[in-house]
């Protein structure tokens, strides 16, 4: 039954924290951390990954028109539009890709740790700080995901190569590139939940495949679970960062970032003087 919550409270933080710029796998992993699943190493790594799946299944379901090139609804320009959306989100996937399958492995060793996480914090906290106060009065010349160029999704790939790093968000990595590169702050916030959906479901398979689908029948009942509180909480959370930046900027979550990141820092500074 603890175990059972703790999953739980591991689908709420996942659900909650993958769509917005705060890094759902540095949360993971301090959540972990502190509650830490008993479950092997090897299981524990899996579930942290692919619990995502849910997350992702809450953006093809809200998004599913949008995203569906074969809506009978839709006219023949707006399916090949919806076409040529999906090859921006395939190109701006590309870069991700390739240097996450070199560097799985490697990561897992040597990143996967709550240093790496609080100094990315603080870092992309203090980056969403300055690109906003850079933004003030600025008019966007990229209102809406369809407006995004074959160019411009790939450098919006190239930046979402930096969260492979732990506690720098993807979400985050790729709203900040887009705000950059010249896209609206819903644009943005678009445009990086449906790369998202192959970049996410990626990692899932990379990491199932490594695993090797041995999972016992609690495991994938854990597993289960975390995908479905997972999607239900990122529904809320999709319509929550979309409701609010409609009104406002991003500057909250890089203060809720830095509080956070200096406040991982200090625990794990106490726990390695405590060791």
């Amino acid at each position: 039954m603890i175990e059972c919550l703790k999953v739980i409270v591991l689908g709420i933080v996942e659900g909650f924290t993958e769509w917005l710029p705060i890094s759902s796998t540095g949360h993971m992993i301090l959540v972990d951390e502190l509650i830490r699943l008993n479950v092997t190493e090897d299981f524990r790594t899996v579930f942290l990954v692919v619990i995502q799946l849910g997350a992702i299944l809450a953006v093809v379901v809200l998004y599913f028109r949008r995203l569906n090139p074969f809506d009978p609804g839709k006219t023949s320009k707006q399916k090949w539009a919806t076409v040529r959306l999906w090859v921006k989100i395939v190109i701006a996937c590309i870069p991700a890709a390739v240097f996450g399958l070199l560097l799985d492995d490697w990561m897992d060793a040597h990143l996967y740790n709550g240093w790496v996480v609080a100094a990315m914090l603080i870092v992309y906290g203090i980056l969403f700080l300055m690109i906003e106060d850079r933004n003030r009065g600025r008019e966007f010349r990229i209102q809406r995901v369809t407006q995004i160029s074959y160019q411009t999704a790939l450098f919006i790939g190239l930046f979402q190569v930096l969260s492979l790093v732990p506690g720098t968000s993807r979400s985050g990595a790729t709203i900040l590139g887009a705000m950059i590169l010249g896209c609206s702050r819903s644009a943005a916030a678009e445009f990086s939940f449906f790369l998202g959906i192959p970049v996410m479901f990626g990692a899932s398979l990379l990491k199932l495949v490594k695993f090797g689908l041995a999972f016992s029948g609690l495991e994938l009942f854990y597993l289960l679970l975390g995908m479905v509180i997972a999607f239900g909480v990122s529904v809320v959370s999709i319509r929550f960062l979309m409701g609010f930046i409609r009104q406002n900027d991003f500057k909250p979550f890089g203060y809720y970032r830095i509080v956070l990141g200096v406040i991982v820092l200090a625990y794990f500074t106490v726990q390695t003087l405590l060791a």
